[in-house]
């Protein structure tokens, strides 16, 4: 990833000449640099995740809570063990993208898998 750093308005963002069409406008970037689709499979079952309400179920087979209390954009989750692990995910499971699902993989070793569709 090349570029510099650029602060502006209070807003720190990448700005990458590579990015630009000859005009010097933005290209348009799919939500996934690479072009892929990415799906969240859990390990022991094979199951792809397809929605919160599956995920959910799943989390809680592992300890995960539902937290409440948090921003109102977010669905969260955080251990019952005292841990300071907190999982939060976008309430629109259409935004829920790669990003969240490794965060989810992280936090979870050994049990889910993101791989490209």
């Amino acid at each position: 990833m090349s570029g510099v750093w650029l602060f502006q308005n209070g807003v720190m963002r990448l700005d990458n000449p590579e990015d630009r069409q000859p005009n010097g406008d933005k290209k348009k970037r799919s939500s996934n640099s690479a072009g892929k689709r990415k799906e969240l499979v859990y390990l022991p079952t094979g199951q792809v995740v397809k929605s919160y309400q599956s995920l959910e179920q799943l989390l809680r087979g592992l300890g995960w809570e539902r937290y409440y209390g948090g921003d109102a954009d977010l669905i969260q989750f955080h251990m019952n063990n005292n841990s300071i692990d907190l999982i939060s995910l976008p309430r629109d499971f259409s935004r829920f993208n790669s990003i969240y699902m490794y965060d989810i993989v992280v936090k979870t070793p050994n049990v889910f898998y993101v791989r490209d569709v």
